[in-house]
C-alpha cells in the first residue's frame, strides 16, 4: 500500500486532513479549531510522505517529524499521524486502539472545559458568577463529573478585576493570555473567593480543576495551590508557563510542586517525549496534558504517559478544539492509556453540523461523563463527503476530490 496523496481543507476554522492510497483507504484528521494557520505547514509535508506505506506509522514519522515544535508548530505532523494510524486501522479491519497493544479500558472518562461565555447570560469573574458556572455545568448533556474553570491569568478575570496584579493590562496583544506579574492581595482573595464558591456549587459528586495560567509568578503559584488545599482540586494547569509558551520550566514547577498538596499540571505545549524527560523525571509537577494533536502523534502520548505512570505522575490529555475528529483518537488513544489516566478534555469547540457530516458518533457521545469505545475500524470516525462539500471554501472546492 502507496500514500498517493495528501489534502487539507479547512472546514469552519478547524483544519481537516485527508490521507490516501493506491488501495482506496482514507485517513481523516483534524487540527485544533483556532489553527486555520496551520494548512500551508500540513501541505508542506506532502512530498515527505507521497510514495510511503501508511501501515508504517513509526517509519512515516521519523521523516517528518524533525519538521515540528512546541505548540502550534507540531500540530501538522501530529494531524498527519492520527491519519496514518487510521488508514492501519482500516488496513487492519481492526480500532486503532488494538494497534496500540489493546485496550485497558472499555470506557473512557472525559472531562469538560466550560467557558463563562457558555454560561447563558454569562458568568462574570465574581463569586456569583461562578456560582452559575457550576450550576450550568452541572445542566449540561453528557452527565459530565469533571469540570476545568477557566479563571486567574487564563480569563478575563486580568481585566475585569480592578488592580488584579502588578502590571499592564494588555487589552489587545496579538497572542493568547499575555499577562504575567505579581499579584495583590485583593487579587488573590478575590481568586480564592472565585475558586471556592464555584467548588462548593458542584458539591458531591463533581470535581473541578482550574486553568490559572501562564502568568503567575512562582511565589503567587504557590500561595494559590496552598490557599485551595481544602478544596481538593483535580489540579491547578499551567499557572507559570503552559498553552502557547515554547519553554517549560520545570525546575520552576518543582518549587511549587513539592511544596503543597494541590496537584499542580502543565505539558499542552509541550512537542516530542524528550522534552518531557526532565518535567517527569524531576517530579516538577503531579499532572501531565499533552495535546495529541501537539505533541507528535497518539503514539508519542501513549509513551509519554507510560514514562510518567513509572514516575507516579498522573496524565490528563489535553483537547480543547481538537474536534470531532479529533474526539475519535482521543477516545481511541485514552482507552490504552495505563491506570495513572484521569481524563481527557472534551472537544466541545465544534459546531453541531460536524454530527451530520462525519459518521462514528451519533450525536452526545458522553453519558456518565464517560465515552463507550467504539469498534469501527480506524479512528472510528470519518467524513461523508457528499454532506461535508458544501462547507468547503472555494479554495479548497475539490478536497473531496
Amino acid at each position: 500500500m502507496k500514500i498517493t496523496d495528501l489534502k487539507c481543507a479547512v472546514i469552519a476554522s478547524s483544519p481537516v486532513i485527508r490521507i490516501t492510497t493506491d488501495e482506496g483507504i482514507t485517513g481523516w484528521s483534524q487540527i485544533e479549531t483556532p489553527k486555520p494557520y496551520v494548512q500551508p505547514q500540513v501541505l508542506q509535508l506532502k512530498d515527505w510522505i507521497v510514495g510511503q506505506d501508511p501501515r508504517d506509522v513509526e517509519r512515516v514519522m521519523r521523516r517528518i517529524r524533525v519538521r515540528g515544535g512546541f505548540k502550534p508548530f507540531g500540530a501538522a505532523v501530529s494531524a498527519i499521524e492520527h491519519a496514518l494510524w487510521d488508514i492501519a486501522g482500516k488496513a487492519a479491519n481492526a480500532p486503532v486502539y488494538r494497534l496500540l497493544g489493546g485496550k485497558v479500558r472499555d470506557h473512557v472518562r472525559t472531562y469538560r472545559t466550560l467557558y463563562q461565555a457558555e454560561v447563558p447570560g454569562g458568568a462574570e469573574h465574581t463569586p456569583e458568577g461562578y456560582k452559575r458556572w457550576a450550576e450550568y455545568g452541572k445542566s449540561l448533556k453528557g452527565e459530565f463529573t469533571l469540570f476545568k474553570l477557566p479563571t486567574a491569568y487564563h480569563s478575563s478575570m486580568v481585566r475585569d478585576f480592578p488592580d488584579y496584579f502588578y502590571g499592564d493590562v494588555q487589552h489587545d496583544a496579538p497572542f493568547p493570555y499575555p499577562h504575567k506579574g505579581v499579584m495583590t492581595k485583593e487579587g488573590m482573595d478575590h481568586l480564592v473567593a472565585c475558586v471556592t464558591a464555584a467548588r462548593e456549587t458542584l458539591g458531591k459528586g463533581y470535581n473541578t480543576a482550574v486553568d490559572a495560567g501562564p502568568g503567575f509568578m512562582p511565589l503567587d503559584a504557590l500561595r494559590f495551590a496552598k490557599a485551595v488545599e481544602h478544596l481538593h482540586l483535580m489540579w491547578v494547569e499551567d499557572s507559570i508557563t503552559g498553552d502557547y509558551s515554547p519553554y517549560v520550566n520545570p525546575g520552576v514547577y518543582k518549587d511549587v510542586t513539592h511544596h503543597t498538596t494541590t496537584p499542580i499540571h502543565t505539558g499542552e505545549q509541550i512537542y516530542l517525549r524528550q522534552n518531557y524527560m526532565q518535567l517527569i523525571e524531576s517530579h516538577a509537577v503531579n499532572v501531565i496534558g499533552p495535546d495529541p494533536c501537539d505533541v507528535g502523534g497518539i503514539a508519542e502520548l501513549k509513551w509519554i504517559a507510560e514514562h510518567a505512570d513509572l514516575h507516579g505522575i498522573a496524565v490528563a490529555p489535553h483537547g480543547t478544539a481538537n474536534g470531532i475528529l479529533g474526539l475519535g483518537a482521543l477516545v481511541q488513544m485514552s482507552a490504552t492509556l495505563p491506570d495513572n489516566f484521569i481524563a481527557f478534555e472534551y472537544p466541545a469547540r465544534f459546531e453541531p453540523f460536524w454530527y451530520d457530516i462525519t459518521e462514528g458518533f451519533d450525536g452526545m457521545p458522553v453519558k456518565n461523563g464517560l465515552i463507550e469505545v467504539p469498534d469501527r475500524p480506524g479512528m472510528g470516525v470519518d467524513m461523508i463527503p457528499s454532506k461535508a462539500k458544501k462547507y468547503l471554501t472555494e479554495g479548497d472546492s475539490d478536497f473531496f476530490d
